[in-house]
């Protein structure tokens, strides 16, 4: 039995007026309209609502879930799967996030205590989840999942005082950039170092370096408004960056 509007919408846990965007935008269109005028929803497009849902869920813009939904090459069953991974990996992520708060109120309270090991760890978890959340997506679709994972192990990995060496690179980038910024020159001396300490800032989450990667990152930082309010400190400055990198990267082998 086909749905209305008003009942898939109850299904699916959508508003009406949702559908009747979708349908206007030509994202989700109806099976069949009824003589009444009803749209008229079946299995087929039930099943394209729940790909539209999971895609919303992950962060795609509706233009974006179009043009992998109208793509000739979707496989839904692959997507499915794709899905069910992508979820899977969340699980286990705020799985270890709420134990780690378990121990943390559990200490707090009294009934458990907490090595300064665990509660990095748990810190540190929480970084990737952030991260994930915030730019994910980004980073997947330009790096592949596999490299995204590994440098999420990385950062997992990291020792207490490797994780303080990265917060104090972290600081020095920024220093360094500032007053390379005031000099207005990326090919300069004080620019070069801050591209240098990005490169060493790297090598804290990537398997390995590499020059290319090193510079389309930075093409990033500018393209992404996220990534530049980070580096953004004054108007030009994660442009300037870009530049210092690329220059510093023109001079590294390529691989």
């Amino acid at each position: 039995m086909p749905y209305t509007v008003q009942r898939l919408a109850r299904l699916a846990g959508v508003s009406p007026r949702t559908l009747r965007y979708y349908d206007q935008i030509g994202l989700l269109k109806p099976g069949a309209t009824s003589g009444a005028g009803y749209r008229l929803y079946g299995p087929t497009e039930i099943d394209r609502l729940q790909q539209i849902l999971f895609y919303r869920e992950l962060g795609f813009s509706l233009d974006e879930i179009r043009r992998i939904l109208s793509d000739p090459r979707f496989d839904a069953l692959e997507a499915l799967r794709e899905h069910r991974r992508r979820l899977l990996r969340q699980q286990e992520r705020i799985g270890k996030l709420i134990a780690n708060v378990e121990k943390t109120i559990a200490e707090k309270e009294g009934r458990a205590t907490m090595t300064d090991r665990e509660k990095f760890e748990g810190f540190k978890r929480q970084l990737v989840e952030e991260n994930e959340q915030k730019y994910g997506k980004e980073v997947r679709a330009k790096y592949g999942d596999e490299a995204v994972e590994k440098s999420n192990r990385k950062l997992l990995d990291m020792t207490p005082g490797q994780y303080e060496e990265v917060t104090r690179l972290e600081k020095a980038v920024l220093d360094t950039l500032a007053a390379a910024f005031e000099t207005g020159d990326p090919a300069g001396e004080l620019a070069q170092r801050a591209a240098e300490l990005h490169r060493q800032w790297l090598t804290y989450f990537w398997p390995a370096y590499n020059a290319e990667a090193h510079a389309n990152l930075a093409q990033m930082y500018v393209d992404d408004e996220r990534f530049k309010a980070y580096y953004e400190k004054r108007p030009g400055m994660t442009e300037f960056l870009r530049d210092a990198i690329n220059i510093y990267t023109s001079r590294q082998p390529r691989q």
